[in-house]
């Protein structure tokens, strides 16, 4: 689908909205399913509703542009799963590095054809492949809402299939690239005792 005619939007709409109904429309092609309330949703596209609820929290005005950039950052991946890519940390990052670049030229050509100019357009892409991760607030935001998302929703099963020490070691290197103000939501999250402990040794160490 162009940026240009989403569905269901109306000939004034914004660059913007036009852009995130472009990436929803994308998202909604998942044929993954999840079941939220007792409604079974594209995962994608559950997912990028999760990451742009906690940039809601993260930040009091986000802009346009982070925007955009948290809610294309997990753009089309069931189309190239992790099986396809070699087992281990090389194929682990190799995929990781290919979807973000993947990710950010069609957010980018999607905002493109919506009348962004070249410079934000790149610039969002660069967010989501999470260049100048630290110093750009985008990239960092963009980092900060996937590690709440997968705190909040991911880790309490992924700690049931990785062995502990090796765990330990992940949320450790995850809460090394989140945000103070990440953290502070990150603590404050719901989980199970086994889960609280776990990063809590992780912390400590």
């Amino acid at each position: 689908m162009s940026a240009d005619q989403p569905a269901d939007l109306p000939t004034d709409a914004s660059p913007f909205d036009r852009v995130m109904a472009a990436l929803d429309a994308l998202h909604a092609e998942d044929p993954r399913r999840v079941e939220v309330a007792g409604e079974r949703l594209p995962q994608e596209l559950w997912h990028a509703g999760r990451m742009s609820a906690w940039l809601e929290r993260l930040h009091a005005s986000p802009d346009e542009r982070m925007r955009l950039a948290v809610r294309g950052q997990h753009l089309q991946r069931w189309t190239v799963p992790r099986g396809d890519y070699p087992e281990g940390r090389v194929g682990y990052l190799t995929w990781r590095r290919d979807q973000g670049q993947r990710a950010g030229e069609t957010t980018a050509r999607l905002m493109r054809e919506a009348g962004y100019g070249e410079e934000e357009a790149e610039a969002v892409a660069r967010m989501i492949r999470k260049q100048g991760l630290g110093r750009d607030a985008g990239a960092q935001a963009v980092e900060d809402c996937a590690c709440l998302v997968f705190l909040e929703n991911y880790f309490a099963d992924f700690s049931r299939q990785i062995d502990h020490d090796h765990l330990i070691r992940i949320v450790q290197k995850t809460w090394k690239k989140m945000s103070p103000r990440a953290h502070e939501l990150a603590l404050g999250l719901p989980m199970s005792g086994e889960a609280r402990a776990l990063v809590e040794e992780a912390l400590a160490g």
